[in-house]
């Protein structure tokens, strides 16, 4: 069987309705008032015209039957709802990065032909600077924050949009085939939006499958088991306008369990996320690699936290570098760390998981359902110990392809033997006791001297330096080498770097031929909400 994304909530909720959903600030949300306002809120987008007008089978992968409502928001509850209203009205939801200046918010509301727009009053000035350039644009939601921003002319206050709308399910026909679009960051590219099917990507990210033994839930009923003996509280700190946090959000109410929001939502404060755990009891902590890992140990370090509840620390859309992994491991003995590896294009595909007593490694990858090597040529499926490098695949439930785009849609998704494959980028090994060897992404990778260099390897053996705070590694232009390995490194306070010291740290765990040719100190390393590294600035400062 296959599943829409609205009908698991209301059947979740309908199981545990007096469970909390959502835990953020003073705010706290049971599962049957999360059921009343994401039906209001559905009713306000369709009462406002919005809905599906083309049905999934008439339709070519890379195009949309549905009206797409955008969601430039911190986090906080009003985003989580705006994903699920718009699923209960056969709306598609996407991202918005924000982050983004008004020229790549026009390209990204024009690309997505974005009918409607949720966002926070902190983001007005900028929605209306652009609103004259995106014609599709109707329906204006503003939330309310404490930036003391006016309502825009035009635009409904969430609030009392929400208050005024029924509170009825909508007689609806959801389908398995409503869409879920995840826009990717576009950090080495324009951003582009991933169709999924709301059944495929519910087994590939957000918790069809039952995490003991693999299987994919198969009924309704199935997923109200699980959720009566639910109750784990989850803390997904990454920005939900990435993918990782609100997948995790998403599968937490899947599963019938508690959503907790940090009180600072701006940026990763990793005090308040201590205290919110603290404070909220929180079992399982998401974070975003190094960039998340880092300040989080200063942090454990610097003040002493109840982290007695938290079981799990999982780090999803970047892996945390080894030595960070066993800092925390000596800080909270107890917990179990894992790198969950996974993308826009293929949703989960392996991990990796660190005890205290297992010890911590980065870069060897337990793969998931689907997932495998296949070659270079992209036509055929690799065998465990294969010579050379080929890509990581994933097979099974995988998106339909990139919204108004057949070209790059036939790159990625390419049929192997009659298999449909997700294929993002990733250089991998599959080695002969079937892990996964994870080399990086393709698009970053530096050729020099005819030999090809991942960027994340050199990145991950710089930052085992104690005095380094991050590190980010691009290619420059070179003579001698075609391109060469340059490193932009953010020092720790009151340290200074040290060439000499970090080509040694470098030297013992990579080969001469990867070492970076000149190092770059930077008082800040640029990189996005979510913790991802921005390989366009890094490639500024490499050439400048």
């Amino acid at each position: 069987m296959s599943f829409n994304l609205a009908a698991v909530h209301e059947a979740v909720a309908a199981a545990v309705p007096d469970r909390e959903a959502l835990v953020f600030r003073d705010r706290r949300f049971t599962f049957a008032q999360l059921t009343e306002r994401t039906r209001r809120l559905a009713h306000v987008l369709i009462e406002a015209g919005l809905g599906c007008h083309t049905e999934r089978e008439q339709l070519e992968p890379h195009a949309s039957g549905q009206d797409h409502l955008a969601l430039y928001l911190h986090n906080g509850n009003e985003y989580m709802e705006g994903m699920l209203g718009a699923f209960k009205a056969r709306v598609a939801p996407f991202n918005v990065n924000y982050r983004y200046v008004e020229e790549e918010l026009v390209y990204l509301l024009n690309d997505a032909r974005a009918r409607g727009i949720v966002y926070h009053d902190v983001f007005a000035p900028r929605v209306a600077a652009i609103r004259a350039e995106v014609p599709s644009l109707e329906l204006l939601l503003q939330v309310a924050d404490d930036s003391g921003e006016e309502l825009l002319p035009g635009a409904q206050r969430y609030e009392e949009a929400l208050a005024a709308a029924s509170a009825e399910r909508p007689n609806l026909n959801w389908s398995a085939d409503d869409l879920y679009i995840l826009y990717t960051g576009g950090t080495t590219g324009m951003p582009k939006g991933v169709l999924w099917r709301q059944a495929d990507i519910l087994v590939a990210a957000l918790g069809g499958r039952d995490p003991l033994d693999g299987h994919v839930i198969g009924s309704l009923e199935e997923f109200v088991e699980r959720a009566r003996a639910g109750g784990t509280r989850t803390l997904p700190s990454p920005p939900f306008m990435h993918g990782a946090g609100h997948w995790i959000a998403l599968g937490a109410w899947h599963a019938g369990n508690t959503v907790v929001i940090q009180d600072v939502v701006e940026r990763f404060d990793a005090h308040d996320v201590c205290s919110v755990i603290e404070r909220e009891r929180v079992n399982l902590l998401l974070i975003v690699g190094d960039a998340f890992g880092r300040p989080l140990v200063d942090a454990l370090r610097e003040h002493s936290y109840d982290m007695s509840t938290l079981q799990v620390i999982l780090s999803g859309g970047a892996a945390l570098n080894a030595s960070y992994k066993q800092a925390l491991l000596d800080l909270i003995p107890h917990v179990t760390i894992m790198d969950s590896i996974g993308s826009s294009e293929a949703g989960g595909q392996g991990a990796n998981v660190a005890t205290r007593e297992t010890g911590a490694n980065t870069g060897r990858f337990q793969p998931g359902p689907g997932s495998t090597v296949v070659s270079e040529d992209l036509t055929a499926v690799l065998e465990p110990g294969h010579d050379g490098m080929g890509w990581w695949a994933k097979a099974g439930q995988v998106p339909l392809g990139y919204l108004n785009d057949p070209g790059k849609t036939a790159k990625t998704f390419p049929t192997i033997d009659g298999v449909r494959y997700s294929v993002p980028g990733d250089r991998a090994r599959l080695l002969a006791d079937g892990a996964i060897e994870l080399h990086g992404r393709d698009s970053v990778t530096i050729n020099s001297g005819g030999e090809k260099i991942f960027a994340e390897e050199v990145e991950h053996a710089i930052k085992q330096h104690p005095d380094v705070y991050d590190a980010v590694v691009a290619g420059r232009p070179s003579e001698r080498w075609g391109q060469e390995v340059v490193a932009i490194v953010q020092m720790r306070p009151g340290t200074r770097l040290d060439e000499s010291a970090l080509l040694a740290e470098c030297g013992r765990h990579l080969a001469r031929y990867k070492l970076p040719k000149a190092f770059i100190e930077v008082e800040k390393v640029l990189r996005s909400p979510a913790g991802k590294a921005d390989y366009r600035w890094a490639r500024e400062q490499a050439g400048s």
